[in-house]
């Protein structure tokens, strides 16, 4: 009788172990998607370069399951290189050549790139939200 009890306390914990791991998922995974949702309808404001002074700075952008840290380089008003410091990206990787397209054009009003839209825009703002601390008002 003894270690009939002992299963069944075993199975019944066993099950809310189980439940408690799908209940937690769940939540993770609407929260994600609510997350990625909203970066479809988040705006980038381009920065005005010529406010900028040369320097090194830093920006960061999270949406969850996405985050990206950069560094931008500003050398005479024009971005010479962005570095990602940090991009946990999920499926998303490919989206880091958008920095290239970044420096090419000078702007950040730039296409996503295909097959990893959401990192691409969070890599845009991290771009932003550096500039954006080195503009001298």
């Amino acid at each position: 009788v003894f270690i009939l009890k002992k299963k069944n306390y075993i199975i019944r914990n066993i099950f809310a172990i189980i439940a408690l791991i799908i209940l937690v998922m769940s939540v993770v995974l609407l929260k994600s998607q609510s997350d990625l949702k909203k970066l479809t309808t988040i705006e980038i404001q381009d920065v005005d370069l010529s406010k900028i002074e040369n320097g090194f700075y830093e920006g960061k952008y999270k949406s969850f399951p996405i985050s990206v840290k950069v560094q931008v380089t500003v050398n005479n008003h024009v971005i010479d290189d962005i570095k990602i410091l940090k991009h946990i990206n999920g499926q998303g990787g490919a989206a880091e050549k958008i920095t290239e397209n970044i420096i090419k054009s000078q702007s950040l009003e730039v296409d996503a790139i295909t097959g990893a839209t959401y990192s691409s825009k969070v890599i845009v703002k991290a771009v932003e939200d550096a500039l954006k601390a080195g503009t001298s008002n």
